[in-house]
Parts: structure tokens; sequence; C-alpha cells
């Protein structure tokens, strides 16, 4: 097991938890909030810290819970999409500017209405980039259901898509 130092290991997480802390709580302040309480709760756990085989990852699961507590007790909904997170698409015309605009529209009221775990299953694999074993870890899933869960939401948002610009729903 690899020595594990707060100041070079942990600290540095501070900007993943937050963003994920934000998904789920919808409020800046309550995400910093939740960000110090994972940080004092890894702190005050340090003596299980060579047990451990991913700080990051056990990190993650102590912010995930604590916002959903957070997001629980303060009555929030879904998590959504910004659209400043989409900056990197160049368009040239307003045609497709405002096209990109609807279809970002369009896959964040579909996230949306996701179940609370694909949600979560599909921002860690597809905005984060976290690997199966890593979200397994961070949700308390098998691989095998991180991978059934992810199959179903993406299947979920393709088909209400579809429907909607085949019928104009």
């Amino acid at each position: 097991m690899k020595k594990i130092s707060f100041r070079d290991d942990v600290l540095p997480l501070k900007d993943k938890l937050f963003r994920l802390a934000l998904r789920i709580t919808l409020d800046t302040a309550e995400a910093e909030d939740v960000v110090q309480e994972t940080l004092i709760r890894v702190w005050q756990s340090r003596a299980k810290w060579q047990e451990i085989s991913s700080i990051e990852a056990y990190c993650q699961i102590i912010c995930r819970r604590l916002a959903l507590d957070m997001a629980g007790k303060a009555g929030h909904g879904n998590v959504l999409l910004d659209e400043d997170s989409q900056q990197h698409l160049i368009v040239t015309t307003p045609e497709e500017q405002f096209d990109n605009r609807e279809r970002l529209s369009l896959v964040r009221k579909q996230m949306d209405s996701l179940p609370e775990v694909q949600r979560t299953i599909m921002e860690l694999r597809d905005i984060e980039g976290k690997s199966y074993q890593e979200i397994a870890i961070i949700t308390d899933l098998t691989e095998v259901q991180v991978k059934v869960y992810l199959h179903r939401a993406r299947m979920k948002i393709k088909n209400k898509i579809e429907e909607i610009e085949r019928y104009g729903l």
C-alpha cells in the first residue's frame, strides 16, 4: 500500500468533490459545506487509510453520501446540466447554435427525469470519466450493475429523444 498524505493525495481532490456535491445539491454553499465535511471525515478516519485501496474513491463515497443526505433534507430534485459546461461546442451559424441549445435542453430534461442512481452513474462515467470499477466503489454497486444502469439510462434518453424528434412531442 502507498503511504497516503492528506496534503498531497486528499486536498487535490477538493475540486472533483465540489463538482460531485454541486451536481447533487444544486447549491454552491451546500456543496462547499459537503466538501468541507468530507475532508473533515476523511481526516478523522486517517487511521484506516492504509486499508483503503483508492483514497479518491473513498473520498467520493463520503462526499456523495453527505450530498445526498443534504439534498434530501433540502428537498432538491434532479441535477441540471449547465449550458456553460457546453462552451466547447463550436458552432458557426445561429441556426446551429439554436439547434444545439435545443438538444442540450432536451438531454438535460431527460437526464433530470432519470432515477438518481442512473443519473449519478451516467454523470460519473460520461462527465467525470470514471472507470466502471471506480463507479462501483463510489455507488456501492457491482461493476455489472453499474454497466446495466448506465446502459438503461443511455437507452432511456436515446429512445425518448428519438420519440420526441420523430413525433415532435
